[in-house]
């Protein structure tokens, strides 16, 4: 059981990892205009990104820990 759960934190890790890293690269936009390079960047996005990674890093470990755990 503790292997399942493992292996289901893992993939959901992997799946909010890639929505974490999608809005922070959406987040942030740079234009080059006749030689002026305009960056414009959402904060707010880019915070969302960040607490997506952290949390997908949070679900990896804890996937990685229980699959560990299952071994012993």
């Amino acid at each position: 059981m503790k292997k399942a759960i493992g292996i289901l934190l893992i993939v959901i890790a992997l799946g909010v990892g890639y929505i974490g890293a999608n809005k922070l690269a959406d987040s942030t936009k740079e234009i080059n205009f006749l030689g002026l390079k305009i960056d414009a960047s959402n904060e707010s996005g880019q915070t969302q990104g960040i607490v997506y990674l952290v949390l997908a890093l949070a679900c990896l470990a804890g996937g990685v820990y229980a699959v560990g755990k299952a071994k012993e």
